[in-house]
């Protein structure tokens, strides 16, 4: 079973500059669609109320609804271009919305600036209290900044499993003594931590340069370090299209990381999500 980790789908287009397939191109059935093509059986839509789409929770939902056997949602909560970010009732609004969509997790994009104070305020700690509780996969869009808070957080909280966003922002570019890669393998520590093996184009130097082989490296030591069993494949459709095929997306892990035995990449492809999935939700 191949399950993409890192999708979304939107009635609208939300970036610039506009496309001419401006209500289609983000549409779940487009990824459907692709995902038919590659023989992916299952991807996660990881909600963004962002531009043009502040219902995009509600139009996953349907989605989900529509086609309950391909599509799992990861609701936005509070994500950063909310204006309930990190303001209180978090707790609250997590768990009316974990409700009301029947969630097994959900996306929390983190501001730049944001230095994880939050996270040990009373209302941060509601927030994860209730994540626990409700056994929520949380998904986590950050910089290389915020692992050290979300390593103690991880730990104060080891049964939830976090799971950080492409590659959780490690840079192929970066010089000796690779502070970014650093961060991110330091993670690895803390077993309740996840990664998305996706983003290779945003992980490249070059964001064109199928099969980003300049994140071979990366790639290798994050593998070394998490073992496949906290690594998940995904796509990020449609906004890889700025970039490569979903095919590609798919290849560019599955064909060019040669380095990882096949058993292994059977479960980054899918084994590994379909477990968290598993024992996820109440």
């Amino acid at each position: 079973m191949i399950i993409d980790s890192h999708t979304h789908a939107w009635p609208r287009w939300p970036y610039q500059p506009p496309v001419p397939d401006d209500n289609s191109r983000g549409m779940a059935e487009q990824l459907l669609h692709e995902m038919d093509k590659n023989g992916v059986d299952k991807a996660v839509l990881i909600c963004a109320r962002i531009e043009r789409n502040p219902d995009n929770n509600d139009y996953a939902a349907e989605c989900v609804t529509t086609y309950p056997d391909r599509l799992i949602q990861f609701a936005d909560v509070d994500c950063s271009w909310t204006d309930t970010y990190h303001t209180d009732g978090a707790a609250d609004r997590l768990k009316t919305t974990a409700e009301k969509y029947k969630l097994k997790g959900y996306t929390h994009y983190l501001r730049g600036e944001d230095n994880g104070d939050w996270f040990f305020s009373e209302d941060g700690q509601r927030f994860f209290e209730t994540t626990a509780e409700l056994k929520l996969i949380a998904s986590i869009a950050l910089g290389t900044q915020h692992h050290e808070p979300l390593r103690k957080l991880a730990t104060q909280f080891p049964t939830i499993p976090f799971l950080f966003h492409h590659m959780a922002g490690a840079k192929a570019g970066e010089e000796h003594p690779y502070p970014k890669l650093k961060e991110v393998l330091t993670s690895a520590e803390i077993p309740n931590i996840h990664i998305k093996m996706s983003g290779f184009a945003y992980v490249s130097q070059v964001s064109w340069d199928y099969p980003f082989s300049d994140t071979h490296w990366i790639v290798r030591a994050i593998y070394e370090h998490y073992g496949p069993g906290r690594l998940c494949w995904g796509s990020d459709y449609p906004v890889v299209r700025n970039f490569m095929t979903y095919q590609h997306s798919l290849e560019a892990f599955r064909t060019h990381c040669t380095f990882i035995p096949e058993a292994d990449k059977q479960e980054i492809l899918g084994g590994t999500l379909n477990r968290l999935l598993t024992e996820a939700g109440k």
